[in-house]
């Protein structure tokens, strides 16, 4: 009889609780935050009364120009929409043509004067050009 009771004593458990616990799995560990992405701003230089300079993110590149002049073209998420409401188009010289070239998602800073493109829509003729790291 006391194997019985020390038995009962062992496996007992309050009935009214039953079902209402919930077994939780320990919270997986966060990654650390990586660092946020920068780009070096890029600034108009002088004696350029017309240069606009702008900061955002690719959303398109034309990497092979069909005029075949050798410059690439970004159209970046921007506030200040120098092309459309919200975009601005970057024209980027041959000879300024980062290696490799960034894609969509990638942070870049350009300065230039605005001109026309072969579309007639206004977008910086990059001067000075920066890419995030």
């Amino acid at each position: 009889m006391a194997c019985a009771l020390v038995l009962a004593g062992c496996g007992a458990s309050d009935d009214s609780s039953r079902g209402t616990r919930e077994a939780t799995a320990p919270e997986p560990a966060k990654p650390p935050p990586l660092p946020a992405e920068t780009v070096e701003p890029s600034h108009c230089p002088a004696g350029h009364p017309a240069c606009r300079e702008t900061v955002g993110r690719i959303v398109y590149v034309e990497a092979n120009d069909p005029d075949g002049d050798g410059d690439a073209h970004f159209v970046i998420l921007d506030p200040q929409g120098i092309t459309y409401r919200g975009i601005t188009a970057i024209d980027v010289r041959a000879g300024l043509r980062p290696h490799p070239l960034p894609g969509p998602g990638d942070l870049v800073s350009a300065a230039g004067p605005v001109q026309t493109g072969s579309f007639g829509q206004s977008q910086i003729h990059a001067l000075v050009l920066h890419v995030g790291s």
